[in-house]
């Protein structure tokens, strides 16, 4: 337990800042935009920012990470006080997509590591940084009523899921750690804003294929 205390810090808590502060950001705005109180922009800056990371840590029986350090929840509060104070409008366009990638990849790469560092095996591992990266935006979309951030057209998880395997592989190797987290969240984040400029996105689960191929089935004659 006191090894994984160590593997965390420093570059890993600046992730943890960097997702936790940019999830924060997008629930507030959430909030804003459905022109909420302070609190209720608070409340989802908060679920937000600390979702993904909260899950991991209960599912990999280590210590729910923003109780015991002071400067998640006062990041949370910081960004909805930042967003409460300026118009929405500066926030839209495309530098909020980027910025969220800039989360979301530095988020899976921080929850793959975390998890290898408490003895979970690669493939598990790989999937809590997916967890951590993508599980406050769901929160988030269902507590506000909005389609996922999962029914995104253009690649999201996958960003995730490059960045969280890279940072796996890189610990299965015995790579110096700042160099394979920092190599993993640049390529999870190259991922996502090429998808992002490029409308980039894995094919989608095709109806009529899936209906030819039950017909097909359905011709063929029952055997004797």
């Amino acid at each position: 337990m006191v090894e994984a205390q160590v593997i965390l810090t420093p570059l890993l808590d600046g992730l943890d800042l960097v997702g936790v502060a940019v999830f924060a950001l997008s629930g507030a705005l959430i909030a804003a935009k459905e022109r909420q109180t302070f609190v209720t922009l608070a409340f989802f800056a908060l679920i937000t920012g600390v979702g993904g990371g909260t899950v991991r840590d209960l599912l990999i029986g280590a210590p729910v990470f923003w109780i015991s350090d002071p400067w998640v929840a006062a990041a949370c509060l910081a960004v909805a006080l930042l967003v409460w104070l300026t118009p929405t409008r500066w926030w839209d366009g495309k530098l909020l997509d980027y910025a969220d990638g800039i989360g979301l990849t530095a988020y899976a790469v921080l929850g793959s590591a975390k998890a290898v560092s408490y003895g979970i095996p690669p493939v598990p591992a790989m999937m809590m940084g997916v967890v951590t990266g993508t599980v406050g935006g769901v929160i988030r979309d269902v507590v506000a009523g909005r389609p996922s951030i999962l029914m995104r057209p253009e690649l999201y998880v996958t960003a995730a899921a490059l960045s969280a395997s890279l940072c796996v592989l890189g610990e299965w190797l015995k790579l110096p750690r700042e160099i394979s987290w920092t190599g993993a969240t640049l390529a999870g984040l190259a991922l996502r804003s090429a998808a992002i400029r490029f409308n980039l996105s894995l094919p989608a689960y095709n109806e009529r294929m899936a209906a030819t191929d039950a017909e097909a089935r359905e011709a063929v004659p029952p055997a004797d």
